[in-house]
Formats: C-alpha cells, sequence, structure tokens
C-alpha cells in the first residue's frame, strides 16, 4: 500500500519534471520516514495529510520573520505532529532527537571508508549525488 502523494494542491511535494526534487539528503529521509511508517500502519495517510495543510495553512497565515518556506520542514513537522498523535512518540521524546539529530556535523553519516564496509556494493542508499549539508 502505497501513499497517495499529492500532484497539486498546498500538500503537494515539490517537483521539477514531475519527479519529487529534495534540497538537502534531510528532505528524502523525512519523506522515506513518513511513506515507511504510513506503509507499516502507524498512521492513516489522511491523517499526515490533514496535519501537513494545517501547518502549512499556519504558516501562511503568519510566517515567521525571518524564515524562508521550507516544505520538508512542514512535512516533518506534520510527521512528528501524526505520531504524537497517534501515541508512537511522546512530544518530549520528539523534541530531544530533533535537537539531537540538529546536533550533527553536516555529514555526519557520510564519514566512513566505503570501501571496507560495503564490498564495492553501489545501492548501499546513502543518497550519493546529492548535495550534503
Amino acid at each position: 500500500m502505497t501513499a497517495p502523494l499529492a500532484i497539486d494542491g498546498p500538500d503537494a511535494p515539490p517537483r521539477a519534471n514531475g519527479e519529487l526534487v529534495f534540497s538537502a539528503p534531510w528532505e528524502s529521509r523525512a519523506f522515506g520516514m513518513a511513506v515507511s511508517l504510513h506503509e507499516s500502519g502507524a498512521f492513516a495517510w489522511s491523517q499526515f495529510q490533514s496535519r501537513l495543510v494545517a501547518r502549512i495553512a499556519a504558516w501562511e497565515q503568519a510566517p515567521p520573520a525571518g524564515e524562508c518556506w521550507t516544505y520538508y520542514e512542514h512535512w516533518l513537522g506534520a510527521l512528528e505532529d501524526v505520531l504524537v498523535a497517534e501515541g508512537a512518540v511522546g512530544t518530549a521524546e520528539v523534541s530531544s532527537r530533533a535537537h539531537t539529530l540538529a546536533e550533527r556535523p553536516a555529514g555526519y553519516d557520510h564519514g566512513h571508508d566505503h570501501g571496507s564496509d560495503h564490498d564495492g556494493d553501489e545501492g548501499h542508499g546513502h543518497g550519493h549525488g546529492h548535495g550534503h549539508q
């Protein structure tokens, strides 16, 4: 069961030539996390969509001073909202994990020798070919 992604409308992810666009590796990870959790039954996609639309609407009604529009910030916030609402995680746990992840240096998960631990496997899922933060 694949999540039905909107093609247009307020909750439609950024696209170029019909393909999803991610400007940083964390965005594709947040996207994949939401889809995987939905597919595993953690929440109904309609619940996630309504949270995403609500987050986007709130930002559009009162954009925070100095903040630029970032679709996947809202995506990640909606994922946090739905997981907290479903009781999968607590608000404090979300905040703690988000802080821990934010403290990681750029390229944190790419500081290993690919030749020694992947046996030449090019499909190891690190999203190479995309820019690092």
